[in-house]
């Protein structure tokens, strides 16, 4: 069974009820978050539960292990986070059975960390971030099977050489927001090592000779880490399987060479760096589909940016791109979502870029823009675009095809005059025969020469047109009289800018750090108030209770995107449906959300397909064909039996 007791100031009476039935042996986890166990007042009948796998000690006031924890023999997953625990002697040492082990925003020392520990055989998660650590713990180079070890937000200074030896089998290692200053060379003995974060270090003097030996990498991140072409490997093509790179806020004048040397890559983040230029080179990421080159010093992109047919978000933000800077033939990039170039010098983006017929955020504030291309309103994908922060901009008129009841196609008739001889009974003109002219070199080479002179032409006769339309504007705004602007001072604010956050100390609903991790939460109405519920009994909804559901996301500048729902059971008393409806507002508020909060029904909820590669699973034929097919499961995959069989 599994027993969820947060937040219940009576949980020692609850507990010593369940001892009295019998039940406790046979409880499989428990969650005791949010409880006051200070001063002694862990329940003692936690002993008696000795089938526990998990329990949750979370922000529960523990500053010791408690010693009934000893008991629990088959306990294989605890966490103690948020708590005020200063060392883990006790008990710890004792559970064999134990996989992972969360210890994250205490303030345990290094000296407090028994090295009895790592001598548990199936230790393979560790979390010791958030606390005041100053060196690995001693003896951690023993716990040979960890496949997880989180160190971040420590005061951690060095790694030992013998830490790496024996931990061959990880496959995450987050050192970051640390004091490192450098990494042992054993490091390169990481080869199934898979997520690597260096973040926030200063490791200035680091040269990476151990990265090319990480075979096995997939992410790496190193985002202000003192980055410059001095510290970076040449190559990284022994790095087959790298796919996310993050190099952002270093002091990098220039895309490294070595990432060109890395074809696998799918997502790039070197924003806030110095890089002036972009290399041609860049060509050989066919798979990338994010790049981030926001906060730089970009004047203008190669045309071989437009070979990156993956591409799916562009962040050019903050740097200094002009109308010339951007490719003409970026309208191949046919996958292009987002296109972010906010706060720049554009005047006037290319007509290639309203090609892109996927994209669906189009960001351009903070420019020069003076006008759109005709064709942007043809994107029919397009559900954001962010023109704000460009005073001299008018807006181009709808063309015909884009307008409702214009159009031939409108009215489904034929208006060519072949067609309408044709239904006249009238004969046909045949097509007059075109005699090929003999060729002339010497009025060819006149003609390339005219059409030259003919396009120089059209360039400056198009630079002084936009010029006109710039002044044109800016007299505009001159001779508006005061009674204009006082009307347009007057004018309403949009409703969701009129209203004001409430002020109510939303810390009595919500835990400072909801909504801060990518993932999902779920809180219940229980006596009115949002009652947090545990990731295991996610997906388990009750037709007489109301749920507040919060998917967190990261998008691809960093930025946290928040989705809210608030969840109505069938059989739900009326106080339970308006105190979801309330606290999904309340928790916006929180977290200053501008999304709004979704109404869903029991037996009317909003279900959208799953955006899946079917093809993967079947056989493009599977189902096309009459007859029987049948599929084994083998390896949780399905795999299609002979018809033989």
């Amino acid at each position: 069974g599994i027993y969820v007791l947060s937040q219940n100031r009576l949980v020692s009476i609850s507990v010593l009820k369940m001892a009295n039935t019998g039940v406790l042996p046979f409880v499989r986890g428990v969650d005791f978050s949010r409880n006051d166990f200070s001063d002694g007042r862990f329940p003692q009948s936690v002993r008696l539960m000795s089938g526990v796998q998990w329990l949750k000690l979370d922000r529960s006031n523990l500053t010791q292990v408690p010693e009934e924890l000893g008991h629990l023999m088959k306990l294989e997953h605890l966490s103690l986070t948020h708590n005020g625990l200063e060392k883990l002697f006790g008990e710890l040492t004792e559970l064999w059975s134990l996989r992972t082990l969360n210890i994250r925003h205490n303030k345990v020392r290094s000296s407090g960390i028994p090295a009895q520990l790592f001598h548990l055989e199936d230790l393979t998660t560790l979390d010791l971030s958030h606390n005041v650590l100053k060196e690995v713990p001693e003896g951690m180079e023993k716990a040979r099977s960890l496949l997880v070890l989180n160190l971040s937000h420590n005061n951690i200074t060095a790694i030992p050489n013998t830490l790496f030896v024996n931990l061959t089998d990880l496959l995450f290692l987050d050192l970051s927001h640390n004091q490192l200053e450098t990494l042992p060379p054993q490091m390169r003995r990481l080869a199934n090592l898979q997520t690597l974060i260096l973040n926030h270090n200063p490791l200035g003097h680091f040269q990476l000779r151990q990265l090319p030996s990480l075979v096995g990498l997939e992410t790496l991140h190193m985002r202000d880490t003192q980055r410059s072409p001095a510290n970076m490997p040449t190559s990284l093509e022994m790095l087959s399987n790298l796919r996310d790179v993050d190099l952002s806020f270093n002091d990098l004048p220039k895309v490294p060479d070595a990432l060109y040397t890395v074809p696998t890559l799918r997502r790039l983040n070197l924003s806030s760096n110095c890089i002036t230029e972009l290399a041609m080179a860049l060509e050989v990421w066919q798979n990338l589909e994010t790049l981030n080159l926001c906060c730089n010093q970009l004047t203008s992109l190669p045309a071989s940016l437009c070979k990156l047919t993956s591409l799916r978000r562009l962040y050019l933000n903050n740097n200094k791109l002009d109308f010339e800077g951007i490719p003409s033939g970026i309208g191949k990039l046919v996958n292009l979502e987002v296109f972010s170039a906010a706060n720049n010098h554009l005047e006037m983006i290319p007509e290639g870029l309203c090609r892109c017929g996927s994209l669906k955020k189009l960001i351009l504030s903070g420019n020069r823009l003076i006008t759109l291309p005709d064709t942007v309103h043809l994107l029919s994908e397009l559900q954001t675009l962010e023109l704000k922060d460009n005073p001299d901009l008018v807006m181009p008129p709808k063309p015909l095809e884009a307008q409702r009841g214009a159009g031939v196609e409108f009215y489904n008739i034929d208006f060519s005059l072949q067609n309408q001889l044709r239904l006249a009974g009238a004969a046909i003109p045949a097509p007059s025969p075109v005699t090929g002219a003999s060729k002339d070199p010497i009025a060819r080479k006149l003609r390339l020469r005219r059409g030259k002179r003919d396009h120089e032409e059209a360039d400056s006769d198009q630079a002084k047109i936009l010029k006109g339309m710039k002044d044109i504007a800016k007299e505009k705004n001159k001779q508006k009289t005061l009674e204009e602007v006082k009307a347009e001072s007057l004018k309403p604010k949009r409703w969701d800018e009129s209203l004001e956050k409430p002020q109510l100390d939303y810390s009595e609903l919500f835990d400072e750090d909801a909504g801060q991790i990518p993932g999902l939460t779920v809180w219940e109405i229980e006596n009115f108030l949002p009652n947090q519920v545990e990731e295991v009994a996610h997906g388990k909804f009750y037709e007489g209770d109301c749920y507040i559901i919060l998917k967190t996301r990261l998008d691809d500048s960093g930025n946290l995107q928040w989705q809210i729902y608030f969840w109505i059971g069938e059989k739900a008393t009326l106080d339970k449906r308006a105190c979801s409806a309330i606290h999904a507002v309340n928790l916006r508020n929180f977290l200053g959300a501008e999304c709004r909060t979704a109404r869903e029904e029991q037996g009317d909820e909003s279900l959208e397909k799953p955006q899946l590669d079917y093809s993967e699973l079947f056989d493009e034929d599977a189902g096309q064909i009459p007859g029987l097919t049948v599929w084994e499961i083998e390896n949780f995959l399905p795999n299609q039996v002979e018809e033989v069989a």
